[in-house]
């Protein structure tokens, strides 16, 4: 993956996650409120922000340490895992199929897999 294109979908993911959360507090206020799943969207919302944030920290590791794979490895899986974790949980409060559920341990995997590149990363860096 190019460092420019991990660039652009980290400020894509971010503008969906100002999106997706402003239209959550306001335009699904009441349908989240009966469902009872406001939480649960909240919480997809802030992993996504989270993730682009780390997906635009690996673009730039990936700029400085251009020799290292590590940063492309975990921006593919912080990718993996907005989609996984924060979709699923999207899809689950919007329309309470429960079943979904079950795959966002997935996704919460690939993030975890992901610090992991970055722990990895890390530790090859000489200073």
């Amino acid at each position: 993956m190019e460092i420019k294109t991990m660039i652009q979908l980290a400020a894509c993911l971010s503008a969906l996650g100002v999106g997706l959360g402003a239209f959550g507090a306001h335009g699904l206020a009441d349908l989240l409120e009966s469902t009872g799943r406001t939480d649960t969207f909240e919480i997809a919302v802030k992993y996504q922000f989270y993730h682009a944030f780390a997906l635009l920290g690996c673009a730039l590791l990936a700029r400085q340490y251009p020799a290292q794979n590590d940063w492309k490895r975990a921006a593919l899986l912080f990718i993996i895992g907005i989609f996984i974790f924060s979709g699923s949980l999207y899809v689950l409060s919007l329309t309470g199929v429960t079943w979904v559920g079950a795959i966002t341990p997935l996704g919460g995997v690939a993030f975890i897999v992901g610090w992991g590149w970055m722990i990895r990363g890390a530790s090859k860096i000489i200073v």
